[in-house]
Formats: C-alpha cells, structure tokens, sequence
C-alpha cells in the first residue's frame, strides 16, 4: 500500500509541471514531508471545457476517497489506495475509474519493512523516490460526496476526495513492502485524464508500476517519520548508521542524499 508520501513542490511548478491551465488551489500548501491519510492533497485532473478537450486543474483534495453513495464521509480514512487488480469493479472504486480519474503528484513515498529476525518489533522506514529527483504521477481516482447538511451552493457543500491505485512490487522494491503506487506516463496523461475515455483495457494498460517510472531508489530514514505530528526536510534524510560505540556516523545507508525540493 501507500501510506505516507511527500509532496513539496509549490504550486506553481505542479502547474507548469503538468500544464494546468486551471489554478483550483487558491494558494501555496506548506510543503509537506510527511502526508498521511485526510490530509489535503494536490491532485491534476480533466474537466470539461467549452471547446469540448478536457482541460487540466490542479486543486486541494482530501486522500481518502468518500463513495457519492455513502451516508457519511467518515470511511474515507480506510480508502486511501485502491488495488489496480479490482479498481474498475469494486463498487467503491468503479464510478470513480471510469469517469474521474486523476494524477497526484509526489516527491516520493514511505514504506515500512519488516525487521529482520534480530527480536525487534520495530519496522524500519524507508523514503522511496525517482533517481532522476523527477515527480512522480500517482495514478490516482477522484469522487465527489454530497454533505446534505449544508446547501449544495455552499463551500462545503461538496467533498472531493481521491485513492491512489497500487499494484505488486517488483522483487527490488518488494523486499521493503510488497505493494506500490501505479503511475502514468506523461505521454498518457492525457488518455488517463480524459473523463470520456471509458476503455478499461486502455485504461489499464495505461497504468505503470513506480518503478517503471524512470527508476527508482531508497534509503532508511529515522522512525521520526512513523508519527504525524514530525514534518520536514529531515524525514527524508538517510539515515545515519552507529559505529561500534553506538555514536551515529556516516554508514552505507547515509552514502546517499535524496533531492530536497
């Protein structure tokens, strides 16, 4: 699954980046090293436009996708991924798959690995993110819920929400977590976003493992990570190995540095 990613690029670049004419966001987000479920999230998706192409909005959703159908939007929390094996027909999923389908933006994701057999309980974090420090394009779905306790017109009259589609990790990326984001490529930005492309087997050839995206790497960062409340740069640092005397110093997983946007 993905459960924690960071997204701390403004804006502005996230408009350049995949050519939103539309500024939905209003106004810069804090940078955030440390995204967790119903937090606030950028997302890119297709709206219809005059001309009849869809054009391209960024704006501020909620990671934790609400069903149109459901009586209240506290289930969104567990809706955080959707499996890219039953996206299309799981009924949470398959409205949204068809029709509104998005792209959300990352610097990269945490993982958690299982530690070895050594008697500790505690699972080791690992920031997971492009070699090339280039963006990754989360496939991701939108859903729109109505709040019937407030007049539609009003600004919290509707709830836009959003999953992230995952799939197997390959064996390299497996051996931390067996799951991964799926992305889009940028030359099928445009097939993904389009709401009137409703092809599934387009659809689904359309989605492509993390890994797939220019290549990925990783290192171990501090467990600082596993609470929410820690959030900055320093989440994503390598983390530093102990020397025989327990003093922290420059190891093998410290060797390399990730990009700091």
């Amino acid at each position: 699954m993905c459960g924690r990613f960071v997204s701390a690029r403004k804006r502005l670049e996230l408009l350049e980046e995949f050519e939103a004419l539309r500024d939905r966001a209003g106004e810069d987000r804090s940078p955030d090293y440390n995204v967790a479920p119903t937090k606030q999230i950028y997302a890119v998706l297709g709206r219809p436009s005059g001309g009849g192409t869809p054009e391209r909005e960024l704006r501020l959703v909620r990671w934790g996708l609400v069903p149109s159908w459901a009586k209240n939007a506290s289930g969104g929390a567990r809706l955080i991924n959707a499996r890219a094996e039953t996206v299309a027909v799981k009924p949470a999923f398959r409205g949204a798959f068809a029709r509104r389908r998005c792209l959300i933006p990352a610097d990269g994701y945490y993982e958690w690995q299982q530690p070895a057999a050594t008697g500790s309980k505690v699972k080791q974090p690992f920031y997971i993110y492009r070699t090339d420090g280039g963006v990754l394009a989360f496939a991701g779905i939108y859903e729109l819920w109505r709040d019937a306790s407030v007049p539609a017109d009003h600004l919290d009259g509707w709830l836009w929400t959003a999953s992230i589609i995952t799939t197997d990790a390959p064996d390299e990326i497996g051996r931390i977590h067996d799951r991964m984001p799926m992305v889009i490529a940028r030359d099928r930005w445009a097939d993904w976003l389009d709401p009137a492309n409703n092809d599934k087997e387009l659809l689904q050839a359309t989605l492509l493992p993390a890994s797939a995206a220019g290549g990925l790497t990783s290192h171990p960062v501090s467990t600082a990570v596993n609470s929410v409340r820690n959030n900055g740069p320093e989440l994503i640092e390598p983390l530093q190995a102990e020397d025989d005397s327990g003093a922290a110093g420059p190891g093998s997983a410290g060797t390399r540095r990730p990009p700091l946007f």
